[in-house]
C-alpha cells in the first residue's frame, strides 16, 4: 500500500488545494476515444506524424523530449485538450506564459508543421490534441523507447486557463507531497508518476530548475566517489548561485541523454537526481512506494517500459469533458477556429 497508507488528511488536503479547480474530466473508457476513429476519415494520419517527427528527431534529438513535454503540460492543465497550442488573443488569455511553461516548453512549430500537412490532406478531420498525443508517442520511439496504440478522437478545446497552468503542473522544489496530489487530482496513481518522471530520461532543465538542488542536499543523497563530485562540479560552474547562468540547460539523464533508457532510475539510485522532485521518490522519507518502483525500474528495464506506456495511455486519456461537448477540430492550431 506505501504511501496510501498514510492518512485521511492527506487526501483531505487534495481535495481542499484542488476541489475548487472545477474542470470536469472523464476518461477513455467513458468517451469516444478509439484506436480507429480515424480510419475512414484521414487514414494517413498517423503516417504524416510519424514522418514529419523522424524528421525532427533526426535533425535534433531534443525535439523528443521537448514534443513529450508539451504533451504532459497539456494534458495536466484541462485534459489532453491542445489548450496548451493556444496563442494569447484580445479574447482569449492562453498558457504558454504561465510561470510553470513560459522557460520550459517549445515544439510548437513542430507541431504547427504536422497539423498543416493533415489539413492538406484531411481538412478538418484530425484535432491538434490528437496530434500532439501520436507525435509523443512517436517521440519517444524515436530514441529507444516503448510502443503503445494511441486511442484518438479527441477534441480541441475553445478555452485555455493560464491559472490552472500556475497550479496544477509539478514543480522541481515543490514537496514530494504535493506532487504526488497532483497525479491524484489527474486520476494517475503513485506508479503512473514515477513511471512518468522515467521521460526525464531524456529531458534537459534550466539552472533555476536545478540551483537549490545542488547547493542544497546533493551531496548528503549522493554517492561519495569522484564521478558524483566531478557531476556536482560541473553543475556548478554552469549554473552559480547567485545571479547568472539562468539559460543555461543540462541533462536530466547524464548518462544517456538522448536516448530512453532506464538510467534516468540508476542516477536516483545513486543519488544524483538533478531535480529535487526526481530524487524524492528515492530519498524522501515518506518514499516507501516510489523508492521500491524506482529500485524496479533501475533493475528491469522491461518493466520500466511497460509501466511507462501504460501509463502514457492512461495519461493521454485525461480528457475535459467541456471540449466533449464544446469542442473543434482547429484549423490552426494557435487560435480557436471563427
Amino acid at each position: 500500500m506505501g504511501l496510501f497508507l498514510y492518512s485521511k488528511c492527506f487526501f483531505v488536503h487534495v481535495v481542499l488545494i484542488f476541489g475548487f479547480l472545477g474542470v470536469h474530466r472523464v476518461y477513455a473508457s467513458e468517451t469516444s476515444l478509439t484506436l480507429d476513429y480515424y480510419t475512414s476519415t484521414c487514414p494517413t494520419v498517423f503516417d504524416v506524424v510519424r514522418k514529419e517527427m523522424e524528421c525532427a528527431v533526426t535533425s535534433d534529438p531534443r525535439n523528443a523530449a521537448i514534443i513529450v513535454r508539451l504533451h504532459f503540460h497539456d494534458c495536466f492543465i484541462q485534459g489532453c485538450d491542445g489548450s496548451i497550442l493556444l496563442d494569447d488573443t484580445f479574447t482569449l488569455k492562453g498558457e504558454k506564459t504561465a510561470t510553470t511553461n513560459i522557460h520550459s516548453l517549445k515544439g510548437f512549430e513542430l507541431i504547427d508543421k504536422v497539423k498543416n500537412i493533415a489539413e492538406s490532406e484531411c481538412p478538418g478531420i484530425v484535432s491538434c490534441a490528437d496530434i500532439l498525443t501520436i507525435a509523443a508517442r512517436d517521440a519517444v520511439i524515436l530514441v529507444g523507447g516503448p510502443y503503445w496504440d494511441v486511442p484518438v478522437g479527441r477534441k480541441d478545446s475553445v478555452t485555455a486557463s493560464f491559472e490552472l497552468a500556475n497550479t496544477n503542473l509539478p514543480t522541481p522544489d515543490e514537496s514530494f507531497l504535493s506532487i504526488i496530489s497532483k497525479f491524484l487530482y489527474q486520476g494517475l496513481s503513485v506508479t503512473d508518476m514515477v513511471a512518468l518522471s522515467g521521460a526525464h530520461t531524456i529531458g534537459m532543465a534550466r539552472c533555476p530548475s536545478f540551483r537549490s538542488r545542488i547547493y542544497g542536499d546533493f551531496r548528503s543523497t549522493s554517492i561519495k566517489n569522484p564521478i558524483s563530485e566531478s557531476y556536482l562540479s560541473n553543475l556548478k560552474s554552469m549554473c552559480p548561485p547567485i545571479g547568472g547562468g539562468n539559460n543555461n540547460i543540462t541533462a536530466m539523464d547524464y548518462v544517456t541523454p538522448y536516448l530512453f533508457d532506464n538510467s534516468f532510475y540508476q542516477i536516483l539510485l545513486n543519488g544524483e537526481g538533478l531535480l529535487n522532485s526526481d530524487q524524492e521518490m528515492y530519498s524522501s522519507i515518506f518514499g516507501i512506494e516510489t523508492r521500491d518502483l524506482v529500485k524496479k525500474y533501475a533493475a528491469d528495464p522491461l518493466a520500466f517500459f511497460q509501466q511507462f506506456s501504460d501509463s502514457m495511455v492512461k495519461m493521454g486519456n485525461i480528457i475535459n469533458s467541456e471540449s466533449l461537448i464544446n469542442g473543434e477540430v482547429r484549423k490552426n492550431c494557435r487560435f480557436v477556429n471563427t
